[in-house]
C-alpha cells in the first residue's frame, strides 16, 4: 500500500518541446535534442549536378576573351616592331568600329535610334579628346625604363584577366538590368593603364593615338559585342569563339612557336582540364540542411 502511494506521488518529467524563445526547460539542458531532431535533415539538397559537356561549353567564354587579349598583345608587339604602321592601325580601328556597331544592330533587341545616336556622339567626343591627349601619352613614361614598363604592363594584364567579368559585359548592354560590378571596373582600368604604358614606347604621336584607340575599342566594346552575340544565339557564340581561337593560334605561331605551345596549353587547361576537375570534385561535395539552419527570406526585401 505504501509503495503504491510513494509511486503515485513521484514527480513526472515534463515533455521536451521545440520552442525558440522559451528559455531553459526544467529537466533538460540548453543543448538538448530529442529523437526527432535528425528526421528533418536533408543531404545535398542544393548541390547542382553538372554535365561535363555543358561545363566545357560554358568555359568557351573564358577562352574567347583570352583570345581577344592575346590578339591585342599581338598587335602591340607587331606595332613595337614596326611591322604595323599607323595607317594600318587607323584602318584597323575604322574596321573594328564599323563591324562592332553592325554586329550590335544585328544582335541587340531593337536599339532605339536615340540610343544609337548617343553612342555615336559619345564616340566622336571620345576620339577627339584622345587625339588631343596623344602628345601627353607619348611622353608620359619617358623617365621610366623599358623593363619596368614591360613588367608593369604584364602585371596589369594579369590583373585584368583575373578580375574580368566573363559572364557579362564591361559596359552596360542595351536592355540589361544590372550595372557592371566593381571588380569589372577595376579590370577595365587596369587594361587602360596597360595600353597607355605601351603607347608611351611608340615612335610618333599618331602611333600613340592609333594604338590607344585600338586598345580601348577592344577592352571596352569587345565584351559588349560578344555578350550580345551570346545572348542572341549560343551556336553563333560557339562558332565565333572557335574562329577567334584559330585566328589567335595562327598569329601566335607566326610570332613565336614557344608562345604558340604555351597558349595552346592554356586553352586546353581552361576548356578541358578545369571542367573535368570541377565534375570530379562534385563527387566529394557533402552538404546537410535541417532545422538548425538560419531562416531564408523568400521575397525581395526592397519591394
Amino acid at each position: 500500500m505504501e509503495a503504491s502511494i510513494s509511486g503515485s506521488s513521484s514527480p513526472t518529467h515534463p515533455k521536451w518541446r521545440k520552442v525558440v524563445y522559451g528559455g531553459m526547460q526544467p529537466g533538460f539542458g540548453d543543448n538538448h535534442t530529442d529523437e526527432s531532431f535528425l528526421e528533418e535533415m536533408i543531404m545535398n539538397a542544393n548541390v547542382v549536378k553538372r554535365d561535363l559537356l555543358k561545363v566545357v561549353l560554358d568555359a568557351v567564354s573564358i577562352s574567347q576573351y583570352l583570345c581577344i587579349v592575346s590578339l591585342v598583345v599581338l598587335v602591340w608587339t607587331y606595332t613595337l616592331r614596326n611591322t604595323l604602321n599607323e595607317k594600318y592601325l587607323l584602318l584597323l580601328n575604322v574596321s573594328l568600329l564599323g563591324s562592332g556597331f553592325f554586329i550590335l544592330l544585328l544582335t541587340a533587341d531593337m536599339i532605339p535610334f536615340n540610343l544609337l545616336l548617343n553612342y555615336l556622339l559619345k564616340n566622336t567626343f571620345f576620339i577627339t579628346a584622345l587625339y588631343m591627349l596623344s602628345p601627353i601619352y607619348h611622353t608620359l613614361t619617358r623617365s621610366i625604363s623599358s623593363n619596368s614598363i614591360w613588367a608593369l604592363t604584364a602585371s596589369l594584364l594579369i590583373l585584368h584577366l583575373f578580375l574580368h567579368n566573363y559572364s557579362g559585359s564591361t559596359v552596360k548592354a542595351p536592355g540589361a538590368l544590372e550595372n557592371p560590378t566593381l571588380t569589372s571596373n577595376i579590370s577595365l582600368n587596369a587594361s587602360i593603364v596597360a595600353s597607355l604604358l605601351i603607347s608611351s614606347r611608340l615612335p610618333s604621336r599618331l602611333h600613340v593615338f592609333a594604338i590607344v584607340l585600338f586598345s580601348l575599342q577592344v577592352f571596352l566594346f569587345a565584351p559588349l559585342v560578344t555578350y550580345c552575340v551570346k545572348k542572341r544565339s549560343f551556336k553563333l557564340h560557339i562558332c565565333f569563339s572557335l574562329q577567334l581561337l584559330v585566328l589567335t593560334l595562327i598569329f601566335t605561331y607566326q610570332l613565336h612557336k614557344l608562345l604558340f605551345i604555351l597558349l595552346l596549353g592554356i586553352f586546353v587547361f581552361v576548356n578541358l582540364v578545369c571542367p573535368y576537375w570541377l565534375i570530379r570534385i562534385q563527387e566529394y561535395k557533402f552538404e546537410i540542411n535541417g532545422p538548425w539552419d538560419e531562416a531564408k527570406l523568400c521575397f525581395n526585401i526592397t519591394e
